[in-house]
């Protein structure tokens, strides 16, 4: 009896214990769980939530500020630029200039110069572009780059070097946009402008800058003959729309996508920074028209060649040519040609001009501006010039000359 009353009191003590032990290993399993669910994810900032669980609705609201939730937002970035740049992209063009070279004492042909240009005009199979006329200066051979990377070869109907313009003509089969010109005349200082084109070559092509109106009516003087002497006055629009070489010949595009002008220069000097230049379309257009048709600009022309009175000397200008002491300005002319509207208005050598109708001549420069600006051939001028010390005038009848 006592071994079985003890027997069984051991048997149900051992059994108790083994319950007491899974019950108690049950009770750490739940607690690690809690533990690994609760504790872990607060010390390194795990979120155990699903991926596509909503924050709001697994988040007590004490907790949503300490959380930060990611959105996609998907954003319509089409602005008034874009559609400009639309408008006026696929009608940029780049122009590369192929000279002859030699190649290891091989003769060929390779690229000298690129720039860029705009194609303003398709007419039946031919298409036309305006460009500089020193991005193909010297060109052997001319090929243009259509926004889409076709090539195609193009011949030069006109340039001028005057106001650095030159038309190209090519076959228009593959153009199918041309540029809508604008009215550079109503531009203001301030009117936000892009600048599109070639920088640096072909592959930086299409290249899209954008600046404001920074200035209007600038006068660049400009050595044409590379002789050191000022030849002309370019008047240009100042941009800060980044304009780098392979530019020239490009568009400059108002907020409308109409061209306002033809990217022609930057200042390039070590303290300088965003001064680009371009030639105002209203200016260029009629230059262009004459070189698509007539293949050279019709400019008027006296037929005399003239030089500065301010480069002759004190005692030429009053002993030689007799000019009162208060006249320090105008033009000497040094040759009347035979025959030439000069000639039969009466002009002569060592007369010194000074006046055109009401415009003060002061050089060669203003003289040829207002001569090439303001008048056309056939129209009849008023030159207003000293000889001998007395102040004459004569009537011209401008003809179309290759002397001024």
């Amino acid at each position: 009896m006592g071994y079985y009353d003890g027997d069984d009191n051991r048997n149900r003590s051992q059994k108790g214990s083994k319950g007491g032990y899974v019950l108690a290993s049950l009770v750490g399993v739940i607690l690690g769980a809690i533990l690994v669910i609760v504790v872990l994810p607060k010390i390194f900032g795990y979120n155990l939530l699903p991926y596509d669980a909503n924050p709001d609705y697994n988040l007590e609201e004490t907790d949503k500020d300490k959380h930060q939730q990611v959105k996609h937002v998907k954003l319509d970035v089409t602005t008034d630029v874009t559609d400009a740049v639309e408008k006026a992209k696929d009608t940029v063009v780049g122009i590369s200039n192929m000279q002859s070279a030699s190649f290891w004492g091989d003769e060929g042909q390779k690229e000298a110069g690129t720039g860029s240009g705009v194609i303003y005009k398709k007419e039946g199979d031919k298409a036309y572009i305006v460009t500089n006329f020193h991005v193909i200066e010297g060109a052997e051979q001319l090929e243009v780059t259509l926004s889409d990377g076709t090539k195609i070869p193009a011949k030069i109907r006109g340039g001028d070097i005057w106001t650095d313009l030159a038309v190209l003509e090519v076959d228009g089969k593959k153009i199918n946009k041309i540029a809508q010109f604008g009215n550079s005349d109503s531009l203001k200082p301030g009117e936000p402008v892009i600048a599109i084109g070639n920088p640096l070559g072909l592959a930086f092509s299409g290249s899209v800058t954008n600046g404001i109106i920074s200035g209007l009516e600038r006068t660049i003087p400009v050595d044409i003959n590379r002789d050191g002497v000022e030849d002309w006055q370019a008047e240009v629009i100042q941009t800060d729309a980044a304009i780098n070489p392979g530019n020239s010949g490009g568009a400059l595009v108002n907020i409308a996508g109409q061209v306002v002008g033809i990217n022609s220069m930057k200042i390039a000097q070590q303290a300088v920074e965003g001064i680009g230049l371009s030639i105002p379309i209203n200016f260029a257009r009629p230059i262009i028209e004459d070189l698509e048709k007539y293949g050279e600009v019709k400019r008027p022309a006296m037929g005399v060649t003239l030089r500065n009175v301010n480069e002759i000397s004190a005692y030429h200008q009053q002993e030689t040519l007799k000019l009162p002491s208060n006249v320090k300005e105008g033009v000497m002319v040094e040759q009347v040609v035979p025959n030439s509207p000069a000639a039969q208005a009466g002009l002569k050598e060592l007369d010194v001009i000074v006046g055109l109708d009401d415009h003060k001549v002061q050089d060669i420069i203003s003289l040829r501006k207002y001569l090439y600006t303001k008048k056309d051939v056939g129209d009849s001028i008023q030159v207003k010039f000293y000889r001998g010390g007395k102040l004459k005038e004569a009537t011209v009848k401008l003809t179309s000359e290759k002397t001024l």
